[in-house]
């Protein structure tokens, strides 16, 4: 922009030009994610959304907002930001999903060291990724340079979803009643929990992060560690459209099956859990074996190959599955039942 040097900003360590560039080198990815009610463009001073709310009735706005943990290292040391915009935006739209809310719209902020506008533009890449995958638009964010606070290299990326749901059909766990059948919905791998564990088990600052692992059938632990976080939007979407009556919906995050499962059960209820029917990834059998840690540690840290846990009728589990592998949720599967019990999450083998 005309006369936008500063160089008493620049001594100070900020690039106000390195700004303004990494904005125009952002706007080919949030153009991806425009769709019908985004009013303003990128660069003004408010993101302004006007929602379709026909055939609403009682309209309720649904919002999350997360971050993406110490996962952020990983990229850093890989020199690789155009995934881990995904996961910011999975983290937020996966939580306002379980509320059966579509995200309308969705802002991140970027705090980084040194602004180099090639990385930001990276970063926001992946938060355009994530949202064209669940359906929403990119209508706003903020990147904000640290010099002397973070060191050059560093940044931390967050952000924050609004979605809609119908008053009526808000999914609130409440009518999850025993006998419901509970579907688990495959994860991508660790998605972005439990990273400081993760760290420390692998001592990653020093590990092989590029080479093959024989145990993870030849692909690196980098790129393991780093696939993006799964958005369960459309899948969820389309189950609510095809009349399946869903009673509850879990986001298996931090805390793992045993903090997440609960949230979505009344008083006097829990989830037997059929352990055999959660898919096998190896990547958390060598967390678990590189680490020594105990089953119930790794249950109640890691999602451990689901990433979503899903109640419903009974009778209405055989076609919620068909209709989710009709939406590419192949993988999904019966994985237990709620039962009356006072103990929350319970595992059985049989």
């Amino acid at each position: 922009m005309e006369n936008s040097h500063s160089a008493a900003y620049a001594a100070a360590g900020v690039d106000i030009e390195a700004g303004y560039k990494g904005v125009q080198l952002m706007k080919e990815h949030v153009a991806r994610t425009m769709i019908p009610g985004v009013v303003s463009g990128i660069g003004g001073f408010g993101g302004l959304f006007a929602p379709n709310l026909a055939g609403i009735r009682e309209p309720v706005l649904v919002s999350g907002t997360d971050g993406v943990g110490t996962k952020l290292r990983l990229a850093q040391l890989l020199e690789r930001h155009d995934t881990i915009g995904v996961d910011c935006v999975a983290m937020c739209v996966n939580d306002i999903i379980c509320c059966g809310a579509a995200p309308l719209f969705f802002l991140d902020y970027i705090a980084i060291g040194k602004n180099e506008p090639e990385k930001v533009a990276a970063i926001v890449s992946g938060v355009a990724e994530g949202c064209v995958q669940a359906g929403c638009a990119l209508i706003g964010g903020e990147t904000a340079e640290h010099p002397g606070v973070m060191a050059p290299e560093d940044y931390d990326i967050a952000g924050f979803a609004v979605g809609v749901a119908d008053r009526p059909n808000i999914i609130d766990g409440s009518r999850t009643a025993a006998g419901d059948a509970l579907i688990g919905l495959p994860s991508s791998g660790v998605h972005s929990n439990g990273f400081s564990l993760v760290r420390k088990v692998f001592d990653i600052e020093h590990a092989d992060l590029t080479g093959p692992v024989e145990a993870l059938g030849g692909r690196s632990l980098g790129e393991m560690l780093l696939a993006p976080t799964k958005i369960y939007v459309k899948a969820v979407r389309a189950l609510l459209d095809g009349g399946v009556d869903l009673h509850g919906a879990s986001h298996i995050t931090g805390g793992g099956f045993f903090e997440n499962i609960p949230r979505m059960l009344p008083k006097g209820l829990g989830a037997r859990i059929l352990q055999s029917a959660i898919p096998k990834q190896p990547i958390f059998d060598l967390i678990q074996q590189r680490g020594n840690i105990s089953g119930h540690d790794m249950f109640n840290t890691f999602n451990m190959g689901l990433g979503m846990v899903l109640a419903v009728p009974e009778n209405q589990a055989e076609r919620a599955l068909k209709i989710l592998a009709e939406a590419g949720e192949t993988g999904a599967a019966a994985v237990g039942s709620v039962v009356p019990s006072a103990h929350g999450v319970e595992f059985t083998s049989l």
